[in-house]
C-alpha cells in the first residue's frame, strides 16, 4: 500500500482507530489526523453545525487543505500517508482533488446508525455534542456523498478485521484515473 489513503466516515465510525491500526501495519507511514488542525484554531474557532456558518465552512475547508498538503508532504518524504477525518457530502470529491499525490485510495467506513450509537456511548470523547445527531450525519453520508472508493459496512467488524479488509481490497479503494 503506497500513496495516500483517506479514511473517512461519520463521527464514531471508527476512523481514528482504523487509521492508526493501518498506519501501524505499514513499514513507513504517517497518520494525519484532520481534527488536530481544527483544534489548532484557538481564537475565533467556528464549529461545524447543521446550520453551518460561512466562517465554519471556511475553517472546515482550511482544515482539509492543511490535511491534504500534510499528506502530500509525508508522501514526498517516502511515507504512506493515512489521512483520517470526517469528509462527507460534496466535500469528499473536493478533498480528492486537494491531494496531489497518487495513488490515492479512499476508504469510507459506513457502519449502520445503531453501531455508531453503540460506539459513541463506549468512547471517551463525544462526536455528537455540537448539534449534529447520528441520523443527520448518517443521512449526509448515505444520501449526499458520492460513491467513490471503497465503502465498508463495519458494523460488526473489529478494527483489525477492517484493516485486513482494507489491505486485501486496496485496489477497490483507488480513485479512478490514478
Amino acid at each position: 500500500m503506497k500513496g495516500v489513503v483517506l479514511i473517512t466516515g461519520i463521527s464514531a465510525a471508527g476512523k481514528s482507530t482504523v487509521a492508526q491500526a493501518l498506519a501501524e501495519r505499514l513499514p513507513r507511514s504517517a497518520h494525519v489526523r484532520g481534527d488536530v488542525f481544527r483544534r489548532m484554531v484557538v481564537g475565533g474557532r467556528a464549529e461545524m453545525t447543521p446550520e453551518a456558518t460561512d466562517e465554519a465552512l471556511r475553517q472546515l475547508h482550511l482544515r482539509y487543505r492543511i490535511a491534504a498538503k500534510s499528506a502530500d508532504m509525508y508522501y514526498e518524504a517516502g511515507f504512506t500517508s493515512i489521512v483520517q477525518d470526517v469528509v462527507i457530502g460534496r466535500d469528499l470529491e473536493r478533498f480528492t482533488k486537494m491531494v496531489l499525490s497518487r495513488p490515492l485510495q479512499v476508504v469510507v467506513l459506513a457502519p449502520d446508525a445503531a453501531a455508531v450509537e453503540r460506539r459513541e456511548r463506549a468512547r471517551g470523547k463525544r462526536g455528537y455534542a455540537g448539534g449534529w445527531t447520528i441520523a443527520q450525519l448518517d443521512a449526509v453520508l448515505r444520501d449526499e456523498t458520492p460513491r467513490i472508493g471503497l465503502w465498508l459496512d463495519t458494523s460488526w467488524q473489529t478494527p483489525e478485521e477492517t484493516v485486513n479488509e482494507i489491505i486485501s481490497r486496496v485496489g477497490e479503494a483507488q480513485i479512478e484515473g490514478d
